[in-house]
């Protein structure tokens, strides 16, 4: 395999991302999800090691549970053909967070890259890349508050 450290702008192509927050609104405390899509071009894959990898640009509205996610972390199924093993991105990706307690209401974007290892066994080539996403969402004035039982709130057990 040749390793490429340059693709003349070829990773732009590579691997497309679409991103989404569900929900797009949301309250104070309210906990949410990111979902990614990878799309590859035919002919491509991205190799599960070294391991994909999703990073965010922090962001004092959204606190997520760590500072990166890997492939593994998000339970991506590894196939494997011949000697070769890859990722199956059918299906989208979802990384969890929760809206900050002080999250200022408003618009807001949240950016982050996916940084992945691509390679072509037609072509005989391997290519370390990253491409970047962004998404955006809002915030309300709102706290968000557990629904609590209905036993609870009626006082009976």
């Amino acid at each position: 395999f040749l390793f490429l450290s340059s693709a003349a702008g070829q990773n732009a192509e590579l691997l497309k991302i679409e991103s989404s927050i569900s929900p797009r609104r949301l309250s104070r405390g309210e906990g949410g999800k990111v979902v990614l899509k990878l799309g590859i071009q035919p002919g491509i894959r991205l190799s599960s090691q070294p391991s994909l990898t999703i990073e965010f640009t922090p962001i004092p509205e959204l606190v997520f549970p760590k500072d990166f996610f890997t492939a593994s972390d998000l339970g991506v199924e590894v196939l494997e053909e011949g000697n070769e093993r890859y990722l199956n991105l059918k299906a989208p990706l979802e990384l969890p967070f929760t809206v900050s307690p002080d999250a200022k209401p408003g618009s807001h974007i949240l950016e982050g890259k996916v940084k992945y290892f691509a390679r072509s066994q037609k072509e005989g080539w391997c290519y370390k890349s990253n491409s970047k996403f962004s998404v955006s969402f809002s915030t309300r004035q709102s706290v968000f508050r557990k629904k609590q039982p209905a036993a609870s709130r009626s006082g009976r057990s």
